[in-house]
């Protein structure tokens, strides 16, 4: 006869190995592979001006390729958010998206692709969602 704690324990221990599964792969299924897909949103508007196109242009040949060069996508955007001051801010603005392996090499990247537009374009921030994906071609 099996006790209730028994079977307790068992549907406990069977639902942990599930999630740790779960969680490894993202649920991807068979055909798919587990990634993170990093969306970096540039501000453009700076003290002494805006981050001009071919400025943009440059920092994403110059800083952005070399450090995904598998590839990555970029697009123009509008859009807005309130500043550490409270005020909304309104500008034009640059999306990146990469699509990667969960791996120390690319979060290094991405953390360095920030700092540098930060630091370069005198930006108080630069907004990162961070999110698991499952990927297929």
């Amino acid at each position: 006869m099996i006790s209730t704690r028994g079977v307790f324990v068992s549907l406990i221990a069977t639902l942990v190995a599930g999630c740790a599964t779960a969680s490894g792969s993202y649920g991807c299924r068979p055909n798919e592979q587990s990634a993170i897909v990093d969306s970096l949103y540039f501000g453009t508007a700076m003290p002494s001006g805006q981050v001009s196109p071919v400025a943009w242009q440059k920092f994403l040949s110059d800083v952005i390729t070399p450090r995904f060069p598998e590839g990555l996508t970029a697009w123009s955007a509008a859009g807005q958010w309130r500043n550490a001051a409270g005020e909304l801010t309104k500008e034009e603005s640059y999306v990146l998206n990469v699509v990667h392996k969960d791996e120390a090499k690319y979060e290094t990247a991405v953390r360095e692709i920030i700092d540098i537009y930060k630091a370069q374009f005198r930006q108080e921030a630069v907004l990162r969602v961070r999110s698991t994906a499952c990927t297929s071609f």
